[in-house]
């Protein structure tokens, strides 16, 4: 069931209003997920005025219908599927006057009074983005925080996976160890699906990179930028989000981009020779992997530089 229209008069802020903070959602054939994401929302304010852009970058599912049912949300037509990265470039510009930015995945549901905490969280000092505590299907914990990528966590990783959770932090890029995930405290990034930064901060580091990142890595290359303007990124345990995850789908592909883009991060950061030594631990930890479709083709995609052109990318529709 929808919210009333007394609830969304209640959370939403009007066009001309300061907003306490503006909710940028991106959609791809989301239809079947964004309602339970909108219904949420207000539960998750708790008091805070809110602004919400919905761009949808080309469903074709019937978004519009469903958005339709909410007022006060903003949808938005990107022009084409521009990827996540591109679709928040465009919600951007739409976002209006707000005293902070929140990215949210349409896949999510956030629960009473996260966004109110991570609010809170933002005013603390030194703290510019906010990331909350991801939730499965089952109600477990998801190991959402993560480590800035190097040679040696890409090979931990790529020949040990989960089965040394326990293993030392420089030996993996995502962050295992449960005990972190119960108290609050600095993260270097964590999976894009809700991320809340301060107006500075969105001012000052600008646009997402839609050029190199259409989907995967985006937020890697978002939150180094923000650390590199010297703004804090805090984790917060007592800001709950669910996050079924996979809402716009998976494929070989998409399991391809996901490996390249890690690839193209590295050396957007980093000089050829460690480059090309990052790329072929990723290449190694695809061969141990190659009887799954999905490694087989980015192993195929990552043996020739040429190929990148064919995983998917930004595309425009011609009116």
């Amino acid at each position: 069931m929808s919210m009333t229209a007394y609830e969304s008069e209640r959370a939403f802020a009007g066009e001309h209003e300061l907003a306490d903070c503006a909710v940028i959602v991106v959609t791809y054939r989301s239809a079947k997920d964004i309602a339970g994401l909108l219904d949420s929302l207000p539960a998750a304010a708790d008091g805070l005025r809110l602004r919400v852009v919905v761009v949808d970058n080309e469903s074709n599912d019937g978004i519009e219908q469903v958005v339709a049912r909410y007022p006060g949300v903003r949808l938005v037509h990107s022009g084409g599927n521009l990827g996540y990265s591109g679709g928040i470039n465009v919600g951007r510009q739409h976002r209006r006057a707000a005293r902070s930015v929140l990215i949210l995945n349409p896949d999510l549901q956030a629960a009473p009074g996260s966004i109110r905490r991570m609010y809170e969280v933002l005013s603390e000092p030194g703290v510019e983005a906010v990331v909350p505590r991801m939730r499965g299907d089952d109600g477990h914990t998801s190991p959402s925080l993560r480590r800035e990528p190097s040679i040696a966590r890409a090979l931990a990783d790529g020949l040990l996976g989960a089965s040394w959770a326990g293993r030392p932090g420089w030996l993996s890029e995502m962050v295992w160890d449960p005990s972190v995930y119960e108290a609050p405290g600095p993260v270097e990034w964590a999976t894009g699906a809700a991320l809340l930064v301060s107006a500075d901060a969105d001012a000052a580091v600008g646009a997402w990179d839609d050029q190199r990142f259409f989907l995967y890595s985006e937020e890697t290359d978002y939150c180094r930028r923000l650390r590199a303007e010297g703004y804090a990124i805090r984790y917060a345990p007592d800001a709950e989000v669910l996050h079924r995850g996979a809402g716009s789908g998976t494929s070989p592909d998409l399991v391809a981009l996901n490996e390249v883009n890690r690839v193209r991060y590295y050396r957007k950061y980093h000089g050829p020779v460690a480059s090309a030594v990052f790329r072929g631990v990723v290449i190694l930890s695809e061969l141990l992997r190659i009887r799954r479709p999905g490694n087989r083709r980015a192993l195929h995609m990552l043996l020739s530089r040429r190929r990148w052109v064919n995983l998917p990318g930004a595309t425009r529709t011609i009116r």
